[in-house]
């Protein structure tokens, strides 16, 4: 997607984003689990996780620029005060803007981030989900409210502890089993839980009640 100077201006300016989706759903992992929730997943990633189930947000080009204004006037009709910004990784644009305008409207925000850039915008919540391949920055840490690690091999419980030193004292700690591997991984995060009750158990629920 050739982008003129107006339209790249707007995107620098988070003015406009590539909007791959946005969807108003029950929230089906992490801390807010089972609450409803305005999803606005942003198109573009470099991180690469060789088992992400939504690839196919990689590619910005892919998903047309798309007027903020709009995707918040679209949020605010929905009952639930409460949007969720995903991708791709939402942390390689500027986020201020669109914070700005949710907040105007009396909506939490809430973003799910790699981490591996800065985190622009006025956040409610930060869920920081770490990814080997592009590890978090260290001045993120300490902002994460949630620190949920994907465990798709044993070494993923090494790395959840490794990045669980660098987040704050109240910061919620979730284990995830990656859900190609979910029935092979279950058992031994069951386990690797009851012996280390600092971390709790995080399902990708709306999979498993059929919705996005």
């Amino acid at each position: 997607m050739e982008l003129n100077q107006k339209n790249r201006t707007l995107l620098e300016q988070g003015i406009e984003l590539p909007l791959m989706e946005e969807f108003y759903t029950i929230q089906g992992e992490g801390f807010h689990s089972g609450k409803a929730a305005y999803f606005i997943r942003i198109g573009g990633c470099d991180v690469g996780c060789h088992w992400c189930d939504v690839k196919e947000s990689w590619n910005a080009a892919l998903h047309p620029l798309t007027a903020i204004d709009k995707i918040v006037e679209n949020a605010a009709k929905f009952p639930a005060k409460a949007v969720v910004v995903t991708g791709g990784e939402p942390t390689i644009y500027n986020l201020e803007y669109l914070t700005q305008q949710l907040k105007s409207k009396g909506i939490e925000t809430y973003i799910e981030t790699s981490g591996a850039c800065p985190i622009t915008g006025i956040w409610n919540w930060i869920c920081l989900s770490p990814k080997k391949t592009s590890p978090p920055l260290p001045e993120n840490y300490k902002r994460a409210n949630e620190l949920k690690v994907i465990i798709y091999n044993k070494n993923d419980f090494e790395w959840a502890e490794k990045n669980a030193q660098y987040v704050s004292a109240n910061c919620k700690l979730f284990l995830q089993p990656e859900w190609s591997k979910s029935k092979i991984m279950m058992p031994l995060i069951v386990d690797y839980i009851m012996a280390n009750p600092k971390w709790n158990v995080s399902l990708q629920t709306h999979k498993y009640m059929n919705i996005p």
